[in-house]
């Protein structure tokens, strides 16, 4: 019952930030940087890999371009990601994991990422593989805690 209520709560605050059917956006507390910090902690403290954290404004900014700050967090585990590409090897294009934190025209920062369930879509993927409600799971998790809020 308290992970259905935890489940339910997660939903209910991501639910006003979906940019679309398969983009949970969640609504973080600090700028872009501090937040990338805390999701690449709780990423890291969870036990995962971090294989890489892209600063999109930086490159932009290594060429002469602006871009409001935006940055890349790419990671994975790979006891959820390897089911997922021994049922179709496809799911590689989707994994590992990706969490953009971001600045909106109006300086709010989020973190978004796209639904495990909406990415392995079209693919040989059961949508109630254990591995996808662990990643979908998990992915509510770490943006939360590092969402602050």
């Amino acid at each position: 019952m308290r992970k259905f209520l935890a489940a339910a709560i997660l939903s209910l605050i991501a639910l006003p930030g979906f940019a679309g059917e398969d983009i949970i956006r969640v609504k973080a507390a600090g700028d872009v940087a501090s937040t990338m910090d805390a999701l690449e902690a709780a990423v890291t403290g969870a036990g995962a890999t971090v294989f890489a954290r892209v600063d999109h404004a930086g490159g932009a900014a290594s060429v002469g371009l602006d871009l409001a700050p935006e940055q890349l967090l790419i990671f994975g585990n790979p006891k959820l990601g390897t089911p997922a590409m021994q049922d179709d090897a496809l799911a590689g294009l989707y994994l590992p994991l990706k969490v953009l934190v971001y600045q909106d025209d109006e300086g709010q920062t989020w973190l978004a990422y796209e639904a495990p369930a909406g990415m392995f879509d079209d693919l040989d993927v059961p949508e109630d593989a254990a591995y996808v409600k662990k990643m979908t799971g998990a992915l509510a998790k770490l943006t939360g805690k590092a969402a602050g809020n």
